[in-house]
């Protein structure tokens, strides 16, 4: 069985996207060209900011709803806790 992450990816707009894969590096990739995510249209990824492991598939879509409820101040705070 493959884990899933939940990631945060802080965008050239300065925005936070979340999503949810198996492969960071692939999705980054696909981010990054433009493939996939609608929301990338008009905006680059810049930084890979955060990253859970651990996930099955509904538990990753469980806690990337939970985070992207969060305001864009909760998740600077969840972004910086993990960085300590």
């Amino acid at each position: 069985m493959r884990a899933w992450f939940v990631y945060i990816i802080h965008c050239s707009d300065d925005s936070l996207y979340t999503g949810i894969t198996t492969d960071l590096e692939r999705r980054y990739k696909q981010h990054s060209q433009q493939q996939g995510a609608k929301y990338f249209r008009g905006r680059q990824p810049k930084e890979l900011v955060y990253q859970e492991s651990g996930h099955n598939r509904s538990t990753a879509s469980k806690r990337e709803m939970e985070i992207k409820k969060l305001s864009r101040l909760n998740k600077l705070q969840l972004i910086a806790s993990k960085q300590q």
